[in-house]
């Protein structure tokens, strides 16, 4: 009967549906009735001598606000909860192996013992240490990072006889024992406790003096390839088979050379797919962030509750968990760093064949980034070549059963494997074949998730989303705003890479899947294309209200009603999608705050870049986001304090705007206090400046209050101060 039941259940989200759906039907109409205004408005005033212009930017305005409000209601149409039965699937001998990738790439920003930690908790996972193989990228080729691998699969020999002695749920030692996690009773396990915390303060002073003896400890950008099995047997050369307390650590640096690209994070990623096909060969992967360590142990038992169920399995690609992170306050969360708004259309996604690939924490299918299934089953060995590459080795791989183990120790004493094995890293093997193109991860732009998740759908497969009570993977995100926007820009300049190509998601993603699934894509894939209305709503209605030129309706218009209907539609919604996260309305109010800075500096230049990229003016890049943590900055948050000291053209575009609305509304009140006419036509256009205001409050004290070091810069706020001034008075004396 037990064996039965089922691995996994899924449940739509009634409720949210229901209120999603109704809503949606509800806020169409009254768009429909504000979009009947703005044509017949614009149509009288085009037979008139008015000036046009900003009524036309006003519509465009709206109309891209309503088109992305459009896209976003296939991610509400069917949210649902899936939940996994762990303690239902089959004894050890029968799990799968699983082979974990963490990347890294500069220990300057990536602290080595912020990486060694989920390296470790990964290693700790509860799961069979034989069907467990740990796979390292360390993109920047530094010995730093090779020592401290070295160092961490010793300190992980004492630390996973522990976990699992004593039952501990958090295996990321430093987060245990900064939380003093307690995993059993007596004075036996108090002592134990005592030794292993000895031992993990050994390590960290350990990892100390490898940095401190280090030349350079920053990354290499020209380099062979390095592959090193770490193991007791490296430096007495015996067998280490018999060692089946810890999973197999592999430290994987790809060869770099300036003359040759790199493919970014999905040049690293493809590499440890080769090497661990060659080695391990497990059919199925997880895949982390080097700050996203496994805080519950159980996640690739739950993985398996979805891959091994004979209903999903044939056509999962992979299981998507949330990202979460240990460093942020949730009320209020000052940056947005959680993406709570994501995560929730994360849940709609799965109502439709699953969520996009999001760049760690997942499980995903050896078979699925092969692309196997694309090929003929006659196929000869050069055709293969063709899209695999040189490596006979590694294409005998592709079609070997998981054997455990099986070449591991030949990476050890066969030269002519181990040859192969660093061929199939250097930086040259993708030429010629289909690497990131039709196999492996996607290269073409900087975010290979969401591109190869793209892909995957599009070619039928479809994906799974977990999001237990316990966080089963958490990392750290930036508490600066300068870092907040740098990596913003990263992300929605590849979203935007995709959306200006022939894989646009409206147009190939139509073709090849539900128009649903395609507008969900779309929408994440456009989101930068949100800084043209902000900017437009930012500038135009305030430089018209200094003029005094009305661009809404009257108060006694019966369209006033539509407008102040549609304004307050959307932030209701927002509220109510907020609460129902189980946040409170600072969250509502302070994710208002960040979407606009983002808007009108991450989107703008994400957007900006993507399109002088696509005529071929510039070329991507992509800098890894510092994981240094600066006290600081960290005290500034604690506080809930912003910290703008953000790169100077972002404050200066923010600070500009910010003084020229507070200017506006002054000007425009005065106006409307000496000409009573004026406050039937100017009420909302007036309300416009005195939003943007009192939401970006924290601006103003930045640059007028605080002395901190936090502080808007004085030439930042001074220079803004003059720009805002002489717009304003162009738009003030120019007819």
């Amino acid at each position: 009967m037990e064996k039965s039941l089922p691995l996994n259940d899924w449940q739509v989200k009634k409720r949210n549906r229901a209120i999603n759906r109704l809503h949606g039907f509800i806020h169409g109409g009254a768009l429909a009735a504000l979009f009947y205004y703005r044509i017949t408005t614009i149509t009288a005033i085009a037979k008139s001598s008015s000036s046009i212009l900003p009524h036309l930017l006003i519509f465009a305005a709206e109309l891209t606000l309503s088109c992305m409000w459009l896209l976003s209601q296939a991610s509400l149409w069917n949210p649902v909860a899936r939940n996994a039965y762990p303690e239902r699937l089959p004894g050890d001998d029968n799990l799968p192996a699983i082979d974990v990738f963490v990347c890294t790439a500069d220990p300057a920003k990536e602290p080595s013992l912020g990486v060694m930690n989920t390296v470790i908790s990964a290693m700790a996972l509860d799961y069979p240490p034989h069907k467990l193989h740990l796979y390292l990228s360390d993109d920047g080729g530094s010995p730093v990072t090779l020592r401290a691998l070295r160092r961490a699969r010793s300190f992980a020999k004492l630390w996973i006889p522990f976990c699992r002695k004593f039952g501990v749920k958090n295996r990321c030692p430093q987060a245990y024992f900064l939380r003093e996690e307690n995993g059993g009773n007596g004075d036996h396990f108090f002592v134990e406790k005592k030794a292993i915390e000895k031992a993990y303060d050994d390590f960290k002073i350990s990892l100390g003096k490898i940095i401190a003896e280090a030349v350079d400890v920053g990354a290499s950008r020209d380099h062979a390839p390095i592959i090193e099995v770490i193991s007791d047997a490296n430096s007495n050369g015996t067998d280490w088979s018999s060692d089946e307390e810890i999973p197999l650590v592999v430290y994987v640096a790809r060869e770099k050379r300036p003359s040759h690209p790199h493919n970014f994070k999905a040049g690293a990623l493809n590499v440890l797919l080769r090497v661990s096909g060659m080695i391990s060969n497990s059919p199925y992967i997880l895949s982390l962030d080097c700050d996203m360590y496994c805080n519950d142990p159980t996640s690739a038992r739950q993985a398996m509750c979805f891959h091994l169920d004979p209903k999903l399995s044939e056509n999962l690609a992979f299981v998507q968990f949330p990202q979460r992170f240990h460093n942020i306050k949730r009320n209020p969360d000052i940056y947005d760093g959680a993406m709570r708004c994501f995560w929730t259309k994360w849940e709609g996604f799965d109502g439709l064949r699953g969520p996009v690939l999001s760049g760690s924490g997942f499980y995903i299918k050896r078979e699925a980034l092969y692309g196997t299934r694309k090929l003929q089953s006659n196929v000869d060995l050069n055709e293969l070549k063709k899209y695999y590459g040189s490596s006979n080795e590694f294409i005998k791989s592709i079609y070997r059963n998981y054997k455990l183990n099986s070449r591991s120790n030949a990476l050890l004493n066969d030269e002519a494997f181990k040859q192969e094995v660093q061929l199939v890293a250097s930086c040259s093997y993708d030429n010629g074949s289909q690497w990131g193109k039709e196999m492996g991860y996607k290269y073409f732009v900087v975010v290979e998730d969401y591109f190869t998740g793209f892909i995957l759908h599009c070619e039928g497969w479809i994906s799974v989303y977990l999001d237990p009570s316990r966080p089963c993977f958490l990392g750290s995100s930036p508490l600066s705003l300068g870092e907040i926007l740098i990596q913003n820009t990263r992300w929605f300049l590849g979203l935007a890479q995709v959306a200006l190509s022939k894989y646009s998601p409206m147009f190939y993603g139509a073709l090849r899947m539900s128009i649903l699934q395609s507008m969900i894509y779309a929408e994440v894939a456009c989101y930068a294309v949100y800084f043209l209305p902000v900017y437009v709503l930012a500038l135009v209605p305030q430089l018209c209200l200094v003029r005094g030129v009305p661009l809404y309706p009257e108060v006694s218009s019966p369209f006033f009603a539509v407008f102040v209907f549609v304004f307050l539609s959307s932030q209701l919604k927002h509220a109510q999608e907020v609460f129902a996260s189980g946040d409170s309305i600072k969250t509502w109010w302070t994710e208002q705050r960040v979407w606009m800075m983002k808007s009108l500096t991450s989107f703008f230049f994400a957007a900006v870049n993507a399109s002088l990229e696509k005529v071929g003016l510039i070329k991507a890049s992509f800098v890894p986001t510092n994981k240094v943590t600066d006290d600081e900055v960290e005290k500034l948050y604690q506080m809930g304090k912003y910290d703008f000291q953000a790169p100077p053209l972002f404050m200066l575009i923010l600070c500009s705007l910010y003084l020229l609305n507070l200017a506006s509304f002054v000007v425009g009140f005065v106006k409307v206090l000496q000409n009573g006419k004026m406050m039937n036509e100017m009420v909302m256009q007036a309300f416009l400046p005195l939003y943007g205001v009192v939401l970006h409050l924290p601006l103003m004290e930045g640059m007028a209050l605080r002395k901190d070091k936090g502080r808007v810069s004085p030439p930042v706020a001074l220079l803004s101060a003059v720009i805002s001034s002489l717009v304003l008075a162009y738009a003030a004396l120019v007819h």
